[in-house]
């Protein structure tokens, strides 16, 4: 019931802004009054800060887009065919550039495609009128924009701010369902599934994030504290299914868990499935002191593989529990609009820079080269036919192309705008010919334009019709013919519909054959890179540590519903990128602290990290490694440390456990200390 009321509210308002553009547009003397109600439509987002946002970046691209397009037309005057090419290149450009954005600003890219299709190429035999077309184009986009963010932002807005907090109250409430999971140790499948839960928060968490800045919210949570959220909750991801593996190897080893560490587990359970209460800082910090101590008795006097496993497992104890209390401290800071104060735990993480974005040139390349191409094909037909409406035709081609084109796999995309455009076609056709012509004043026409326009309003608040909402709303105004004055023609209106329908069949060809990345295709496109990487860490060319992992939690989040969309069985590779975030956090820290060492420690460690490297290669450049042999390594690096007398000799061995459990989270062997 509660969505059905914001869908509806949502398309009382856009209809009400699509009104209000459109009795200023004919008022003004705008031309085609009709895209200030397709603006409208296109911007027209559930939450104010969202609105203004989408409308800012619609005007950049509308802007960029005609300004590109006054630049071709004119200069391939006399040669019709190279000036479609040239506009096909730069929609493809903006593809390219959009796929590689991956925020809300991507939106600039995709309009600035879009407007140089919807001016370009009716422009290709129409040169002169070009830069009249493109300004006055402008002028009724802007109006529209406007239009919509005074009735989003000021007639009872749905602030981003609170659906922010909102989802970031889930965040945390998953996060702490991960810690508790952490400290079972049972099988370890419901920790990596936290994991990936917790990781889709992430990305989702980023997503409302990036409009708050556009909100009209009067207290916006802080960026920087925002961002030192993120750095502990990504941080968690890799603390977790650590603490499970060691908890696990612990309890099923020879010795006892230490009286102590068994009490300081149970006093950690507990406050984390506490709620809010007035003591429960006080007892974090408690509990992190004690964790501190208890690791340095125990490290003191390691003699054993249990002992350094278990003074290990405190330290992250220690560093998880530290995370966990300011996670809870930024979250009163970002609900209260306070400032942050000196973090509990690691204070390299109070430099976090925010989310990282997988970023994939290949895959926006190919979708870019496909664009143009389906485009140039559609131009070539236009031109070599003289297809009287073939330059509406392929202008909505250069839409499809550049609204959809951002899809691994847009055609089931197309498919539902196109069936919203049958609806939409019907629609018109009963307005232009029954309706419309009975029509004598405004208000009038407002009253019969609501039923259709409210109706696809609704569907297109909703995230499983949006597409079909966008069919109607998007075919009504021109079809309908709502201009300056009516005008019924049903040839016109029927060569219009044929061009349309042929359009968007031959959209879905062009999408499907050149644009589409199979979702196999996809996630193996997103598994490859995180073993190069992995390579790239153990040879010491890898990135920053919190840019790695915030790297590998933007992956596990576009990877977790690609697999879940596949028709292939992806049991193992689902713990994959989590597997690659440890090993290559490991290795990259026991490289960076046995960088100075010499000697047969420091030989073995570099012929550890070269047969790492060798494991994790894809492309068969060095001979393949088996997972024995880098065991036997690990081992024979940890036995020459502990006989040495080095002065990092208890970190360096702390690091290797990390890289032992990285690599086989199963864990250690007892006796040897080996995986």
């Amino acid at each position: 019931m509660q969505a059905d009321a914001d869908a509806l509210f949502f398309s009382v308002k856009s209809f009400a802004a699509a009104m209000l553009a459109y009795y200023l547009s004919l008022r003004i003397g705008l031309p085609k009054p009709y895209w200030a109600i397709l603006t409208v439509y296109l911007v027209s987002q559930p939450s104010a800060g969202a609105s203004l946002g989408r409308g800012v970046y619609r005007l950049a691209g509308t802007m960029a887009g005609a300004v590109a397009t006054v630049a071709i037309v004119p200069n391939f005057v006399n040669n019709p065919i190279i000036c479609s090419v040239a506009i096909a290149g730069w929609i493809g450009l903006c593809l390219y550039f959009a796929l590689l954005d991956r925020t809300p600003r991507a939106y600039a890219f995709v309009l600035a495609g879009y407007t140089a299709s919807l001016i370009g190429f009716p422009s290709v035999f129409n040169p002169h009128a070009v830069f009249e077309t493109a300004s006055v184009r402008v002028q009724e986009i802007s109006l529209g924009i406007l239009c919509t963010i005074l009735m989003h932002r000021f007639v009872l807005p749905k602030r981003m701010a609170g659906q922010f907090l909102g989802k970031l109250s889930a965040t945390l409430r998953d996060a702490r369902r991960l810690a508790g999971e952490a400290l079972l140790g049972g099988s370890g499948q419901q920790v990596r599934h936290a994991c990936k839960k917790l990781a889709v928060d992430l990305l989702g968490l980023q997503g409302f994030a990036t409009h708050l800045p556009y909100d009209l919210a009067p207290v916006k949570p802080r960026t920087k504290d925002r961002r030192l959220l993120h750095a502990r909750l990504a941080r968690l991801l890799l603390l977790a299914p650590g603490i499970e593996d060691r908890g696990r190897a612990l309890q099923s080893g020879d010795h006892a868990v230490p009286d102590e560490l068994a009490a300081l587990l149970c006093e950690i359970e507990r406050w984390i499935g506490d709620g809010d209460t007035i003591e429960k800082d006080g007892v974090a910090i408690q509990l992190i002191d004690r964790a501190r101590s208890l690791r340095t008795r125990i490290a003191a006097n390691a003699a054993t593989p249990d002992e350094r496993l278990a003074a290990n497992l405190v330290r992250h104890l220690a560093e998880m529990l530290g995370l966990l209390h300011d996670c809870d401290r930024l979250e009163r800071n970002l609900t209260r609009g306070g400032r942050s104060r000196g973090a509990a735990a690691y204070q390299w993480l109070s430099r976090a820079s925010g989310y990282v974005y997988h970023r994939d040139h290949w895959k926006a390349a190919r979708a870019a080269l496909g664009a143009t191409v389906g485009i140039v094909v559609g131009c070539l037909v236009w031109i070599w036919s003289a297809w009287p409406d073939g330059a509406m035709a392929v202008s909505v081609l250069g839409v499809c192309c550049s609204l959809y084109g951002t899809a691994d796999e847009p055609a089931p995309h197309v498919l539902q705008y196109t069936v919203g455009t049958v609806y939409g076609v019907a629609m018109s056709l009963a307005y232009s010919f029954l309706i419309l012509p009975r029509v004598t004043d405004f208000p009038v026409l407002v009253a019969v334009l609501a039923p259709a326009f409210l109706f696809a309003g609704s569907l297109q608040a909703r995230g499983r019709t949006m597409q079909m909402g966008f069919g109607i709303t998007l075919t009504i105004p021109i079809l309908a013919g709502l201009g300056t004055t009516y005008a019924g023609d049903f040839a016109g209106s029927l060569n219009t519909i044929i061009a349309l329908f042929a359009s968007l069949i031959f959209a879905l060809v062009s999408m499907t054959m050149l644009q589409t990345v199979p979702v196999d295709a996809a996630i193996n496109r997103l598994l490859r890179p995180s073993r190069m990487d992995v390579r790239r860490h153990a040879l010491g060319k890898g990135n920053a540590a919190a840019h790695w992992t915030n790297l590998m939690v933007d992956r596990m989040a576009l990877l977790l519903p690609k697999m879940r969309l596949s028709k292939n069985s992806y049991s193992d590779a689902l713990d994959d990128p989590l597997h690659h975030l440890r090993v290559g956090h490991a290795v990259g820290q026991l490289r960076h602290a046995i960088r100075h060492v010499g000697g047969d420690i420091g030989e073995t460690a570099r012929e550890l990290f070269s047969a790492i490297a060798a494991h994790f290669d894809t492309k068969g450049r060095t001979k393949p490694v088996a997972p024995i042999e880098l065991t036997q390594r690990i081992g024979k690096l940890m036995a020459l440390i502990a006989d040495s007398s080095i002065q990092d000799r208890s970190q360096l061995l702390d690091l290797l456990i990390d890289l032992q459990f990285a690599l086989a989270p199963s864990g250690i062997s007892k006796e040897t200390g080996s995986l």
